[in-house]
């Protein structure tokens, strides 16, 4: 009898190409979905119940237990990432189903998101499509130098963000609920408090992990604070940022801007708001997703499948 594994997500449609799937053999009939199964959890669990592996693409489709307890015949779920908060591990590890995840790459979304600050502040995107259609000279951009940029939160990527940004001679600053004086230091940043983070910042670039604690944590409140003229950037998570609130501060201009990869819904609605505005640059959660990431996930998404077939389970994240 086959087993049969289902490859989600794949809005690029680079899964098969990415590794060498061959390796499984015959015995294992493979499916790719490209397309998003959608928020309903009954189109989730009649889509996906046929199947014994399922490799995910990191939070772009929910594994809640009220999922998992309905897929009774999936033992394997891999998910591309070392930590996935869609899926429920307990409730997998009830159901007697491994979890398996993949390492990732810890440079894209940092260069995601300088490229984001490029484009809002040279007009990249917009200046582009005033020249394909006929135009010249549309925008005035504006520089970077002498700029302050404000991280929220300073770990691997914000730290990043801060060397290159120092590098264009800007002023950066930084505030988390845990950040030190001393990491600040360490990186030449200099550690402000909320209110003056938002106040002072020209461009506010999101970079916390999303928590109980950190959902919502820039409202109406914090986007009131921010200069007319400053951007946000978010390629973190969408519910981070109060999506209402952005939407409200945008269209009356209480900001300049803003550059967003991750979204409260994703995929982002087709009549979203978003989506209308020409001082928001959108990418759709692409930050962390290049060529070079593709290879390194699915190859070790198919070295997952292989060991477990073995009876030796790889990067197992839902052991007690």
């Amino acid at each position: 009898m086959s087993i049969k594994l289902v490859i989600l997500d794949d809005y690029q449609q680079v899964s098969l190409d990415s590794a060498d799937w061959d390796l499984l053999g015959d015995e294992v009939e493979i499916s790719v979905f490209y397309k998003h199964l959608g928020h309903s959890e009954g189109k989730v669990v009649s889509a996906l119940y046929p199947f014994d592996i399922i490799v995910c693409m990191r939070e772009r489709t929910r594994f809640p237990s009220s999922v998992l307890c309905k897929l009774a015949n999936l033992k394997l779920l891999v998910t591309t990432g070392l930590r996935n908060l869609a899926i429920d591990m307990g409730a997998a590890r009830a159901a007697g189903i491994k979890v398996c995840g993949t390492e990732m790459l810890g440079y894209p979304a940092a260069e995601h998101t300088l490229a984001l600050i490029f484009d809002l502040f040279k007009k990249i995107s917009r200046e582009n499509r005033f020249m394909h259609e006929g135009g010249w000279q549309g925008y005035v951009s504006e520089g970077l130098n002498g700029k302050t940029l404000g991280l929220l939160g300073l770990g691997k990527l914000g730290s990043r963000v801060s060397k290159v940004a120092r590098a264009l001679e800007m002023e950066v600053v930084a505030w988390s609920a845990n950040l030190t004086k001393d990491r600040c230091n360490e990186l030449k940043v200099r550690l402000v408090d909320k209110e003056t983070i938002f106040r002072i910042s020209d461009i506010i670039s999101v970079h916390l992990v999303l928590s109980e604690r950190t959902s919502g944590l820039v409202g109406r409140e914090e986007l009131s604070l921010m200069k007319k003229s400053a951007y946000i950037v978010n390629t973190s998570r969408g519910p981070i940022v109060e999506e209402t609130a952005l939407v409200k501060a945008l269209l009356d201009g209480s900001i300049a801007g803003a550059g967003l990869d991750v979204f409260e819904v994703e995929p982002l609605p087709v009549d979203h708001p978003l989506r209308k505005m020409d001082n928001v640059v959108l990418t759709g959660h692409t930050g962390y997703v290049i060529r070079e990431l593709w290879s390194k996930a699915y190859g070790q998404a198919l070295e997952n499948i292989l060991a477990w077939r073995a009876g030796k389970p790889l990067r197992i994240l839902n052991e007690e």
